[in-house]
C-alpha cells in the first residue's frame, strides 16, 4: 500500500494506493489466474500435460503463462488488437501461443476472442478454458486475498474501494468481503466510455447502443460478466481514453509510480468523484498492472499525438524545447560589442537573443528594439551590449503549461526561457508558441 501525495494534494482526504504490479507476473490478475488453475486441477477439469486455453486482454494470460510454466501446461491466449504489443511480446517470451482477434467485432462473432478461444477449446483434446470473465475462481481469489490485505494494510479505516473493472472479480471479491466487514464502506467502480457498464448498473437495460471501440486495456466490456456483482457496486463512473492515458503518464511524473493504462483511469475516475469525499475519509485505489506494457501506447508521445491526447492545454515548456535540447543556448556577454552580437543572430537565424554572465541571465536584445537604436545612434555597433540591452527574459520551470508561457510573451518579451531539470537553459519565442498553439 502506497500514499499518495503530490497528485492529490486537492483532494479533502487521505488516498492509498493497492499497487498490484509486486505480484510475480506484475499485474492484479496473478491472484485469480492461480487460483482459476489450482479449481481446476481439484475438479478434475485440468489433468496432466494439458493446454489451458484463455481469452484475455494480456494480464490474466500474464498470471496464466507463469503458473503453465511451473505446472507443466500449454498456454494458447486469444487477444483483442487493441491490446499494447509489448504484452504480446511478453506472453510470447513466456511460452504461449498467442491468436490476435479484432475488437471491433460482437462478441457473438467468430472472429471475437471470445468465440476463438471457445472453438479452439472444442477443437484441441484436454484442454481448459477457465473464461475468467464468469469463473467463480476470480471473485472468490480476491475474497480469500485482496480484501483482506486491504482491510489489514489500513486497520479497517478503509471508507472507500476505487478499481477498474473489467471481468469483474477484483472488485466482486474485494468488496463482498469489505462489505461484510463494514456494509459502509463505498464500492466505486471505474468504466470506459463504450462499455455497457455504467447504464446497467443504473438502469438494469443492457444498452447495445452504448457499445463502442475504445482504447483503453483491461476496463469495460460489451458483455456482462457473471463475476460482476453489480449488487456489491454503489457507483460507476465511466473515464475517457485521453483522460486515462493523461493520468497514467501524471502518476509517472507525479508520485513516480509507473502503471498501467487502466491504472490512470481508475484514479481518473476518482478525481473525477473527489467532491463526494470527507475529510475523515480514507480511500483505496487498487492499480492493476505496470507501465512496462505500455511504452509503445501511453508512454509514447507519437502515440499520444496521433490520438490527440497531447493537445496544448497539457503540453509543458519542457516539450516545447524537446527537439532542441541537446543544442547549447545562443547568447552574448554583456561586454561583446554589439556588431558580435548581431553576427551571432543572423548567423543563427534568431530575432531575440539572452544576455549571460556567470552563467546567469542579466539581460536580452530583441532585433527591432536593436534595429530602432541602430538609426537612432549610427556608431551603436561599436558599443557594448550592456549599454542598449533590455531586462532579461522571464524564466519558467519545465512543466509551466504553454498557456501560462504564452501570457509572458508581450510587447516588452519576446522570449521566455526555459530552465531543464538539469540545469541547462533553453529559449521559447513566439514562433514556438505559434506552433505550440495552432
Amino acid at each position: 500500500m502506497i500514499r499518495l501525495n503530490e497528485i492529490v494534494k486537492d483532494f479533502p482526504c487521505e488516498v492509498l494506493a493497492k499497487v498490484e504490479y509486486f505480484n510475480p507476473g506484475n499485474s492484479v490478475k496473478d491472484r485469480m489466474a492461480l487460483q482459476m488453475i489450482e479449481n481446476a486441477e481439484k475438479e478434475g477439469k485440468l489433468k496432466p500435460g494439458g493446454t489451458i486455453i484463455e481469452c484475455t486482454s494480456g494480464n490474466t494470460g500474464m498470471g496464466l503463462a507463469l503458473a503453465a510454466i511451473v505446472k507443466g501446461y500449454k498456454l494458447i491466449c486469444t487477444l483483442s488488437d487493441k491490446q499494447s504489443k509489448e504484452k504480446m511480446d511478453v506472453l510470447r517470451a513466456m511460452g504461449a501461443e498467442l491468436y490476435v482477434c479484432p475488437t471491433n467485432v460482437p462478441p457473438e462473432h467468430p472472429d471475437s476472442y471470445y468465440s476463438v478461444a471457445d472453438r479452439l477449446h472444442k477443437e484441441i483434446p484436454n484442454s481448459f478454458y477457465p473464461y475468467q470473465y464468469d469463473n467463480p475462481g476470480n471473485a472468490q481469489a480476491h475474497y480469500d486475498s485482496t480484501g483482506p490485505e486491504i482491510w489489514e494494510q489500513t486497520e479497517g479505516r478503509i471508507t472507500h474501494f476505487v478499481v477498474g473493472v473489467g471481468t469483474g472479480g477484483t472488485i466482486s471479491g474485494v468488496g463482498k468481503y469489505l462489505k461484510e466487514k463494514n456494509p459502509d464502506i463505498q464500492i466505486w467502480g471505474i468504466d470506459s466510455y463504450g462499455s455497457v457498464f455504467k447504464k446497467y448498473h443504473e438502469t438494469g437495460e443492457f444498452d447495445e447502443k452504448e457499445i463502442y471501440s475504445y482504447i483503453t486495456e483491461g476496463i469495460g466490456e460489451d458483455i456482462l460478466p457473471k463475476n460482476v456483482d453489480f449488487d456489491v457496486i454503489d457507483y460507476f463512473e465511466k473515464v475517457s481514453d485521453k483522460d486515462g492515458a493523461l493520468a497514467t503518464r501524471e502518476l509517472a511524473k507525479k508520485e513516480g509510480l509507473f502503471l498501467g493504462y487502466s491504472c490512470g483511469s481508475a484514479f481518473q475516475g476518482l478525481r473525477q468523484l473527489k467532491d463526494r469525499l470527507k475529510p475523515e475519509d480514507v480511500v483505496v485505489v487498487l492499480f492493476h498492472d505496470h507501465g512496462s506494457r505500455y511504452v509503445g501506447k501511453v508512454f509514447n508521445d507519437d502515440w499520444m499525438r496521433d490520438r490527440g491526447f497531447l493537445t496544448t492545454e497539457n503540453s509543458t515548456a519542457g516539450d516545447m524545447v524537446r527537439a532542441h535540447e541537446h543544442l547549447p543556448l545562443v547568447s552574448v556577454q554583456p561586454d561583446e560589442v554589439i556588431a558580435q552580437a548581431i553576427q551571432k543572430m543572423q548567423k543563427h537565424s534568431i530575432s531575440q537573443i539572452p544576455v549571460m554572465k556567470d552563467g546567469k541571465q542579466v539581460g536580452s536584445l530583441d532585433d527591432s528594439r536593436l534595429f530602432q537604436a541602430m538609426i537612432e545612434d549610427p556608431g551603436l555597433a561599436e558599443k557594448f551590449v550592456e549599454s542598449i540591452m533590455e531586462a532579461p527574459f522571464p524564466e519558467v520551470a519545465p512543466d509551466a503549461d504553454v498557456k501560462s508561457v504564452a501570457k509572458l510573451i508581450n510587447k516588452d518579451n519576446s522570449a521566455v526561457l526555459v530552465r531543464l531539470n538539469s540545469g541547462a537553459l533553453h529559449i521559447i519565442t513566439k514562433q514556438d508558441l505559434i506552433s505550440a498553439l495552432s
